[in-house]
């Protein structure tokens, strides 16, 4: 690997002629253009998304759904994976042929499994994985009538934590399975929160839940690598989703307006695009992004 040098333009032109030599003569990219790929090899970018599949959990509702949207947009392939009782089928009925809704618990390894084998078999194969199924339940350690009932953090935990790798660990052994796609197999995003970081009073078992999600990343991202699977988590922000959509409008706008910049709510489009921007970026890998619009949030 060449190491840039620091020197006059000179140099930095003999440099890329080098790096131009050991690229095969294919002509480096400039800036806002794509470099055509070496001879023998496909554009990762464009036949990665288009065409491939995906596993969306959580995908009828808030962060989920606009994420299926999104891909769908991009031309993949959707397996909508959530609760019997969600919005699945009408999420399937709005995008047509090109999204399957799977009934699914992710707690669940059997119903879990039953959605990647509809992904490998209706769509030819499980490329991109992306976990937005979560539930948020709030208690103080000690509250009003005692401590924290333990079954209450063992739910929200095996729901966040365990679920999520659930799908991380059936979602890597079929992409493993799977033919490379350019330069990978795959790509596995999971959802954390900010409140990984900045838990708040109240939110022992759901910051706690999301901590460890976080904590996924860069372990699984080093084991997958030798399989060709990125993974990468994204801690959202306070955002526009049916979690939020019951409070008292008083309420909302207060959350928002203690965001530093844009004061709102974060939509979840937004969120939608940077999965996107993920799938299709193969330098994102191990590591945990914050979507807040720099907010910290305060104890209480």
């Amino acid at each position: 690997m060449l190491t840039p040098p620091l020197a006059p333009c000179k140099e930095w032109a003999r440099y890329i002629l080098r790096l131009w030599r050991e690229n095969g003569g294919v002509p480096l990219p400039l800036p806002g253009r794509t470099a055509p790929a070496p001879p023998g090899r496909k554009a990762w970018d464009r036949m990665r998304i288009k065409g491939s599949s995906a596993l969306v959990t959580g995908g009828a509702s808030g962060l989920g759904q606009a994420t299926v949207a999104a891909l769908v947009d991009a031309g993949v392939r959707v397996v909508v994976a959530d609760l019997p009782t969600s919005k699945g089928r009408a999420v399937e009925a709005a995008h047509g042929h090109r999204t399957r809704f799977v009934p699914t618990d992710v707690t669940k390894p059997g119903e879990v499994q039953a959605a990647i084998d509809t992904a490998v078999r209706e769509f030819g194969g499980l490329h991109i994985a992306v976990s937005c199924a979560g539930v948020a339940d709030a208690g103080r350690v000690l509250g009003r009538e005692g401590p924290h009932p333990l079954d209450q953090f063992a739910k929200v935990v095996q729901v966040n934590l365990i679920g999520t790798f659930n799908v991380l660990r059936l979602a890597a052994a079929a992409m493993a399975n799977g033919e490379p796609i350019g330069e990978e197999r795959g790509v596995i995003v999971n959802t954390a929160s900010i409140a990984a970081f900045d838990g708040q009073v109240g939110q022992a078992a759901y910051a706690a839940s999301k901590a460890g999600v976080v904590g996924l990343a860069l372990p699984a991202a080093r084991e997958l690598a030798e399989h060709a699977i990125r993974v990468v988590t994204v801690a959202p922000g306070t955002f526009d989703t049916p979690m939020l959509a019951g409070l008292p409008d008083g309420v909302r706008q207060s959350l928002a307006a203690v965001v530093p910049h844009p004061a709102r709510l974060g939509r979840p489009a937004e969120f939608a695009s940077l999965v996107r921007h993920i799938i299709e970026n193969p330098m994102l890998n191990g590591e945990v992004i914050r979507l807040d619009g720099g907010l910290r949030m305060a104890p209480r």
